[in-house]
């Protein structure tokens, strides 16, 4: 297991000798395009009961405090853009340096920046789903025409809308978290950049890649669970850290 050291340039030089790079992000990346992290205090989980996923399915009343939720949350993502952060991730991967991104954020904002591989674990608020026959469509404008206490129906099939993102007590899509997997096993660097890592099995990636032989460097606001396995973890703004990480 490799020895954790502490400070920008022990994680500078690690990147800096890397050519197959996974970058691993949470909510702390958008943080700074203006979505805000919603398990923080005063967030969106502190403010509303979490639907879950069965309770969505069979209750009315549940479908409608889903949508509320989802209306309340709805203009930070609309008006969020790209930051530094998510340009930069995409120039690397440009540059040919890095894999892809495997995110828990469900804003499309590294799609949007122009990373072409990436592998959204928790799915996207920017579009929806219907839970009956999987037909989808653009959030914004179910956003556009929904009226207090409504729940939108598929124009498909009749069945129930709800955004095309992982609920609670939904299984996330064996078939993503293969890829997400996949990409941590042939990585010679995992980058986590503003994750908790504390959401399993999101969070086990980068055990995955350590076991696979690689490397994990842990930029985060706060101490995380998996710091003692990195080779270098960088506490601090984000902001301010990942542009003298990842520029030339």
């Amino acid at each position: 297991m490799p020895t954790a050291v502490t400070g920008l340039e022990a994680a500078r030089s690690l990147i800096a000798s890397s050519r197959r790079i996974l970058a691993f992000t949470g909510a702390g990346v958008s943080t700074g395009s203006g979505i805000p992290d919603f398990r923080s205090p005063g967030g969106v989980w502190s403010r509303f009961q979490p639907v879950l996923y069965p309770d969505f399915l069979a209750s009315h009343a549940a479908r409608q405090r889903y949508w509320e939720m989802r209306r309340s949350m709805w203009p930070d993502f609309a008006r969020a853009e790209p930051n530094r952060m998510h340009r930069m991730l995409a120039e690397l991967e440009a540059r040919g340096r890095l894999l892809g991104v495997v995110t828990q954020n469900i804003d499309g904002l590294h799609e949007r920046a122009g990373s072409r591989r990436v592998v959204a674990l928790h799915g996207t608020n920017r579009r929806v789903r219907c839970v009956a026959c999987a037909e989808g469509g653009e959030m914004a404008p179910v956003m556009e025409s929904l009226e207090a206490d409504q729940v939108p129906r598929c124009s498909a099939c009749g069945g129930w809308l709800k955004a095309a993102t992982i609920s609670f007590g939904q299984m996330l899509d064996p078939d993503v978290l293969r890829d997400a997997f996949d990409c941590a096993a042939r990585c010679d660097l995992l980058i986590a950049l503003g994750s908790s890592l504390v959401v399993y099995p999101a969070a086990a990636l980068p055990e995955a890649a350590v076991a696979a032989g690689a490397q994990v460097v842990i930029v985060n606001r706060e101490a995380t669970p998996l710091d003692s396995l990195a080779a270098a973890v960088v506490h601090g703004e984000l902001e301010e850290i990942v542009p003298a990480l990842l520029g030339d």
